[in-house]
């Protein structure tokens, strides 16, 4: 099974993957409830490679929706590698939802006829270009990648909203058309906006715009897509 590039903020297919910590409660009523230990030890094993076959599949997928495929982190080392893409394909529909949730809400401050087309993933990014978040508006449907191992959770609709209001405009700029999206997101949305002087250039708006909002970062982003956060 591969991933649709048009329909990856949906759940895999329907299909759940195995909680490994129910096989004992599926037993429990059973007598005698013995499990050989191979049988257990192969159905952990299976549960893993498909998870990180899931994975692994997943991320060569999100590389063809960035801006460019390099941004989206790969680790070299193998073993680290495998334990990423392991989490991720048992984790991804979940951290995703909670992004959807993100974006709906953003939605929800416009009339239908004015939201554009958007759909909204996680996915680590590469550390060398310094970004929390992107947004390829060329995409069909513009996509949103969010690196939700960067910042805490309590920020992640920020990050999303300033990211909506680069696909909502089309535009990758940090203007005053930026500024006004971003101002009624923050309205809707029940967040600080952005304030500025009215003597502030455009260049210096556009940089402070560039770096809103200030969430705050976490020190090792690899640490929550190995699940050690």
């Amino acid at each position: 099974m591969s991933w649709n590039l048009n329909e990856l903020g949906r759940s895999w297919g329907g299909e759940v993957m195995p909680d490994v910590g129910s096989i004992g409660r599926r037993w429990q009523d059973r007598e005698p409830a013995i499990i050989p230990s191979h049988l257990f030890n192969n159905y952990r094993s299976n549960i893993y490679t498909k998870s990180l076959e899931r994975g692994s599949e997943y991320l060569e997928a999100v590389r063809c929706l960035a801006l460019m495929p390099s941004m989206v982190d790969v680790i070299e080392d193998r073993i680290l590698r495998d334990r990423l893409c392991a989490w991720i394909g048992t984790y991804i529909d979940a951290i995703n939802a909670e992004l959807q949730a993100c974006l709906e809400m953003c939605h929800a401050c416009f009339h239908a006829p004015e939201r554009r087309s958007i759909q909204i993933l996680a996915a680590p990014l590469a550390s060398r270009f310094g970004l929390d978040g992107s947004c390829n508006i060329e995409s069909d449907p513009v996509t949103i990648l969010i690196d939700v191992g960067r910042v805490a959770p309590s920020d992640w609709l920020k990050l999303v909203a300033h990211e909506y209001a680069h696909a909502h405009l089309g535009s990758p700029g940090h203007d005053r058309r930026f500024l006004a999206i971003l101002e009624h997101l923050c309205l809707g949305l029940g967040m600080q906006p952005p304030s500025f002087s009215s003597e502030i250039s455009v260049t210096e708006m556009a940089a402070r715009l560039q770096n809103w909002p200030d969430c705050r970062s976490l020190p090792d982003p690899l640490a929550f897509w190995m699940g050690k956060q």
